[in-house]
């Protein structure tokens, strides 16, 4: 089947099935055949998409077989399609080559460091343990970690990665001075004080439940902090708060990008937009918080539509889900994610009235088209 589908030698009805990963075959059959038709330019999208979401146990086979097909074992390493579950048995297979391993370990997101420090290749391998070093996510436990194996191999260690933050602040530098000397104010909603231990009677006067607006935080925070003196865990989120508010643009970009993660979700909702673009530029960013960014209804337009311009974000189906179901997602963007919602998102999304009618429409029309495509006739 595979040469016949290199030799387009079947009919696109049977190439869309088999985008779909819908034939009766041997599942490495098929993942050899997904593989091979993202590169077609008709069925790569749907093939991708099936690809991520392929059965693990079958997946996790694949990754570990040494003489599994060189073509699946490159795309399955690549550091755009990399599945965690995936990960460490693709580590340890001696069929990926050392030079993707690297890329993969300098590449390495935060949710998978730990992986990586865990992995035997990678703590027995000098020249993956340089690039670990070089990676700007990680923590400094880690890096003393990563210095100690290297050092027990008389390795010395090499540069320091380059200052992320610098370079941002550098491309952005107009922007930052621009908004230099502003009070610091946070992006909120009528009736959700973002959880930061605010009142209601913050909020900005005037505002329709569900409108956004920005609040000025440290004039607010004088008088909650005297309220909060008997709640410790209030108290740490309002310390944190008056710590930012008082912080000039530029500091709050630096900390954006080298804060911790509190920080971040903090920093998203900055009013000043270099600010909160620059938490999704953040090394440290992991997969799972760009997930509930992608959801969140507090931030500005300008966020969600940057996370669908960022590769390495919309890989995920979680965050094209979150996106597609965000009411403050811009519209253009939320029509363009419609298509890729697999049938058991549409259907909720078709009856969500916090939605555009726009996009609870075009939901119930591709909603019915893939029960058709899918054969459901009920």
């Amino acid at each position: 089947m595979i040469e016949l589908i290199r030799e387009s030698a079947v009919p696109a009805n049977l190439m869309r099935a088999a985008s779909r990963g819908a034939l009766a075959l041997p599942a490495a059959e098929m993942i050899e055949i997904l593989v091979h038709l993202t590169a077609n330019p008709v069925f790569a999208e749907q093939s991708r998409m099936t690809l991520a979401g392929w059965d693990e146990a079958s997946s996790l086979a694949t990754a570990s077989d040494p003489q599994a097909c060189p073509a699946v074992l490159d795309y399955l390493s690549k550091p755009e399609n990399l599945r965690p579950p995936l990960l460490p048995a693709l580590l340890e297979n001696p069929a990926i080559a050392e030079a993707r391993v690297a890329e993969i370990v300098h590449q390495a997101t935060r949710d998978i460091i730990p992986l990586l420090l865990a992995s035997s290749r990678v703590q027995t391998t000098a020249s993956l343990l340089h690039a670990l070093a070089a990676n700007p996510r990680l923590e400094e436990p880690e890096a003393q970690r990563v210095r100690e194996m290297l050092a027990r191999m008389g390795e010395p260690l090499e540069s320091l990665p380059p200052d992320e933050s610098a370079e941002y602040e550098k491309t952005h530098a107009a922007e930052i001075a621009a908004e230099e000397g502003k009070p610091f104010a946070l992006v909120a909603t009528t009736g959700d004080i973002l959880g930061l231990g605010l009142n209601k009677k913050n909020d900005a006067a005037g505002a329709m439940e569900g409108d956004l607006s920005t609040v000025e935080v440290l004039p607010a925070l004088q008088a909650e902090a005297a309220q909060a003196a008997d709640d410790p865990a209030q108290q740490r989120r309002l310390s944190t708060l008056q710590r930012i508010a008082q912080l000039g643009v530029a500091a709050r970009v630096q900390l954006a990008m080298k804060g911790n993660r509190e920080e971040r979700f903090i920093l998203i909702r900055d009013g000043c937009k270099v600010v909160a673009l620059a938490v999704l530029d953040s090394p440290k960013l992991a997969e799972n918080e760009v997930e509930v960014l992608a959801a969140m209804r507090n931030v500005q337009e300008a966020v969600l539509r940057t996370i669908t311009l960022k590769r390495k974000f919309m890989k995920s189906y979680a965050v094209i889900k979150a996106l597609a179901s965000n009411p403050r997602t811009p519209l253009d963007v939320s029509l363009s994610l419609l298509p890729h919602l697999l049938l058991n998102d549409l259907k909720p999304l078709a009856t969500n009235k916090n939605v555009p009618d726009t996009i609870r429409k075009l939901a119930t029309k591709l909603y019915a088209q893939k029960r058709i495509a899918a054969g459901i006739s009920r």
